[in-house]
């Protein structure tokens, strides 16, 4: 829940970012975000989860 969470407000900042900067106007990023929301509801969203998550605990086992 906390990394899905972090997840999230990054990629609001990033997607406020692109939209300041001109790099993406506000239709994309509507589109954006629709098909974000309805892919989470879809079937794959428990395999996306899953893949999220075990790249979340291998860049935390990295230690440099």
């Amino acid at each position: 829940m906390a990394i899905s969470l972090s997840v999230v407000l990054l990629l609001a900042i990033i997607l406020v970012v692109m939209i300041r900067s001109g790099s993406i106007k506000a239709g994309p990023a509507i589109v954006a975000a629709l098909f974000g929301f309805f892919l989470a509801s879809s079937g794959m969203a428990p395999t996306i989860q899953n893949f999220l998550d075990s790249v979340a605990s291998s860049l935390n086992s990295i230690s440099l």
